[in-house]
């Protein structure tokens, strides 16, 4: 037991150094890096598709890598925006690294990308112990999971620099209890921003956008008590670096310059690309 416990400190120490650098190399090219956690069926998907095409009506350069464990359904969804898209299949792994977000991202990301989506891999264990160099760390749940979503998972949501409440169209038809999700967000990351979001009726369509740009143009995001003392000498956009609680990983932070209605008042090896020749829009590969 303790040989696994000293081999996952490494590999979480090797990964967050990884992100540092990768997060500096961002930010000295004018990137900030956005970091989507959830649950299969959250309804991500969707919404970073609205997102994306907003992005491209408001001329914001943009672009997306999306990992699966398998196809490449996401990444043509996604490419339907207009925005660069890339699609990582991870092969079996439950969640991205740093090194293999690096390697995907070493001659595709376009010069001039100020925004840059990672939609990780849907689950809400694994991805949540990696850096992947993000300014922002989004988790989004929908109406449908349940309230108590943030109590089960309190690594992915208490490391949180946002939360997004998905499919919000439905929560009267699931009986969906708003203050009882808050109060759950509230235990585990107390003031962290949450926002409600529908993408089939468009309800917050765009408040994700814009606080990536608030993070771009230098705000301070929301640093989250699980995250601990703040990294020494971080660097860009007011972006800290994050780990999982017990690795010695500092956090982020999340600014409230754009208060919403629903936000709780008192809560916080390389991989080879391969283009399909049916994705014109779409880079795919595998690592």
């Amino acid at each position: 037991m303790c040989r696994t416990v000293e081999l996952r400190r490494a590999v979480l120490a090797r990964n967050d150094d990884g992100a540092r650098e990768l997060r500096a190399r961002l930010a000295a090219q004018g990137t900030v890096a956005v970091n989507l956690l959830s649950s299969p069926g959250s309804g991500k998907t969707a919404l970073l598709e609205a997102e994306l095409g907003l992005a491209g009506e408001r001329g914001i350069p943009v672009a997306a890598l999306t990992a699966d464990l398998a196809t490449e359904n996401d990444a043509m969804r996604l490419a339907r925006s207009g925005a660069p898209v890339k699609q990582v299949l991870t092969d079996g792994l439950c969640h991205l690294e740093t090194e293999m977000l690096s390697g995907q991202l070493d001659g595709w990301l376009p010069r001039g990308t100020r925004l840059l989506f990672v939609e990780n891999v849907g689950n809400l264990v694994c991805p949540a112990s990696y850096d992947l160099g993000e300014s922002l760390r989004v988790v989004l749940a929908s109406v449908t999971e349940g309230e108590d979503k943030p109590l089960k998972y309190p690594t992915a949501f208490g490391l949180a620099n946002l939360v997004l409440v998905t499919k919000a169209d439905l929560a009267a038809a699931v009986e969906f209890d708003e203050a009882a999700f808050l109060a759950s967000v509230a235990r585990v990351n107390p003031g962290v921003e949450v926002l409600f979001t529908s993408a089939r009726t468009g309800q917050g369509v765009g408040e994700l956008l814009d606080r990536a740009c608030a993070v771009l143009d230098g705000a301070e995001v929301h640093r989250p008590v699980m995250a601990g003392a703040p990294e020494q000498g971080a660097l860009g956009h007011g972006a800290l670096g994050h780990g999982a609680p017990g690795h010695g990983a500092p956090g982020h932070a999340h600014p409230h310059a754009h208060p919403h209605p629903h936000a709780h008042p008192d809560p916080h090896p390389h991989a080879h690309p391969h283009p399909d020749p049916q994705l014109p829009d779409v880079e795919a590969g595998r690592s």
